[in-house]
């Protein structure tokens, strides 16, 4: 799982899932994975971004943390999507599912 600090891009030349800049090849996507943003306020002040295997998405942790995000911020977010949780409690959650996925799959 890749955890990185989101650093803030100039307004206006922003794209659905890039920042702006050169990294575009550190922003890419592996595939079945989903881009997630944790512990920004909901503007350009950044946050820790985390690629989600997509196989977690039905965890109940992660499935309360996307209908909390559906609430705060409309099924509409351009770009990455982000979640009302602070980036060490999402980091918990998100490492706790994985921890019950390995445990299903294993048994």
């Amino acid at each position: 799982m890749a955890w990185k600090s989101r650093k803030s891009s100039g307004a206006g030349s922003r794209s659905p899932g890039r920042c702006a800049g050169g990294d575009e090849e550190a922003e890419k996507v592996p595939r079945g994975h989903v881009p997630m943003l944790a512990g920004g306020g909901g503007g350009e002040d950044g946050g820790e971004r985390v690629l989600v295997p997509v196989r977690l998405l039905s965890d109940p942790c992660i499935a309360e943390l996307l209908e909390m995000a559906a609430q705060r911020y409309g099924y509409c977010q351009p770009g990455v999507l982000r979640v009302p949780c602070d980036a060490g409690q999402f980091r918990r959650v998100v490492d706790g599912a994985m921890q019950r996925c390995r445990i299903i799959t294993s048994a």
